[in-house]
């Protein structure tokens, strides 16, 4: 099976089944949420993928003659890594120091913040989608070591999105029912072109359903287990995580958004309310002390977005997850699309829509302005932000020859043309005049 099974990452369940009540959280939430965020902040649960010496000598694998003076700062861009914002061993976020299991000394695993610890205005969050990752080569590069083993799927086709549902489907031919191990592996129905933007922690405390076709129960915490799929970890360490994993799903819903750090023209703002009001709330909920969130799923037919990530996870693969230890508790939903999310923090989650196909949202709102193919230069600083249309910015490459780039700089590249990353659908904001635009935009700012 080899290291490849190792990962590290919370993923997207497929929808099989409707049904779901709103969320809810326990007497003593605030006591569980911290010792959650201590769970999530401290503790590994996935047994070490790689030496120490992976990381410190990951310089050798970019053909450096030496290990450069800066090179933390160089190991951090060249995966798309933070610093993490707590105590993590001068590590960045998604990297952590961890006993070996059948060795003496510490070696290294990774951890859900890899994918869900970000970067904006160069400030990190714990629960921001991390759009500037490239897992393949991190994975190519450091877990595989010298050798550079390849994965046996693609862990990511762009940089900023990940293979999650891949991941997950691939994990789970390897368990029993009851989460023992198999010998072989069986075919759920392996898809490794998804494209999946990761959604910030912080939307979870609105939302009844979770993912983005809104398949899972926001209560399951036993869901947000399945990264524990390495296959150095036996069925017994599942349940006796379950606990931690309760308390951390309360630390999800106890995230708030952060707020946006430059001037907002408050009168503009205000004006965009009443757009925003009038054209986005139904989907998207109200904001403000007595928000509403509707909680809805927007059949394919009527989004119209990319189709690859919903038909990409299958009924297979669904039926084999209600039949394994992590739906005791709840059991996936079947839906006809995709959730429309809550829209709190989202000038700090670009790029958009469930694939990162739209870089600002200014071009989610007017769709003629998408660009077909587009790259960017993946720091987080404020330089790199796009204050006007709030995103990130972008150059539109003349000419794009994947033979002429590496794969770590053809990963730059988002092409639209290619499978699970159209940029259509979505249409609403087309409607709308340029200044109800720019309003509306300047209103989401205070979100």
């Amino acid at each position: 099976m080899g290291r490849w099974l190792i990962l590290s990452l919370l993923v997207v369940i497929p929808a099989h089944t409707r049904g779901a009540a709103p969320p809810t959280r326990p007497e003593g939430k605030d006591e569980a949420a911290t010792r959650g965020k201590k769970a999530l902040l401290t503790k590994s649960y996935n047994p070490p993928t790689m030496a120490v010496s992976n990381r410190d000598n990951a310089w050798k694998n970019w053909g450096l003659k030496q290990k450069p003076d800066d090179f933390d700062q160089l190991f951090r861009e060249r995966y798309g890594l933070h610093p993490a914002p707590y105590p993590n061993d001068g590590l960045p976020m998604g990297l952590r120091h961890a006993p070996m299991k059948f060795s003496a000394g510490k070696g290294l695993t990774t951890d859900c913040l890899l994918c869900h610890g970000g970067s904006v205005f160069g400030q990190s969050y714990v629960g921001l989608g991390n759009a500037s990752l490239d897992m393949q080569s991190f994975y190519e590069e450091v877990v595989g070591g010298p050798r550079r083993t390849k994965p046996p799927f693609t862990f990511s086709n762009t940089r900023g999105t990940v293979e999650a549902g891949g991941m997950s489907v691939y994990l789970l031919g390897y368990r029993e029912p009851d989460l023992s191990l198999r010998l072989t592996r069986r075919d759920l129905d392996l898809n490794d072109d998804l494209c999946e933007d990761v959604p910030a922690w912080w939307i979870l405390h609105k939302k009844r359903t979770m993912y983005h076709n809104g398949g899972m129960d926001v209560r399951s915490s036993r869901s947000i287990m399945q990264f524990m799929m390495s296959p150095l970890n036996f069925a017994s360490a599942f349940p006796h995580a379950e606990k931690d994993f309760e308390d951390i799903r309360e630390f999800l819903v106890s995230l708030r958004a952060p707020k946006y750090p430059l001037a907002i023209d408050e009168d503009q703002a205000a004006k965009g309310e009443v757009v925003f009001r009038a054209n986005c709330a139904k989907c998207h909920g109200t904001y403000g002390e007595k928000w509403t969130y509707p909680n809805k799923v927007i059949p394919l037919e009527e989004i119209g977005t990319d189709r690859r990530r919903f038909e990409g996870v299958t009924k297979k693969f669904g039926e084999a997850y209600d039949k394994s230890w992590f739906a005791k508790d709840y059991k996936s939903i079947y839906t006809d699309g995709y959730q429309a999310p809550p829209l709190d923090g989202i000038w700090a989650t670009a790029p958009y829509l469930h694939n990162g196909s739209v870089p600002t949202l200014y071009n989610l709102l007017n769709s003629k302005t998408r660009p077909k193919v587009f790259t960017r230069s993946y720091a987080t600083d404020g330089g790199d932000y796009d204050e006007k249309n709030v995103g990130w910015k972008v150059t539109v490459p003349t000419a794009v020859d994947a033979k002429k780039l590496t794969p770590l700089e053809y990963r730059k590249v988002y092409d639209t043309r290619k499978v699970g990353r159209s940029n259509g659908g979505h249409t609403y904001g087309d409607k709308l005049s340029e200044a109800e635009r720019m309003a509306v935009i300047e209103y989401l700012k205070t979100l």
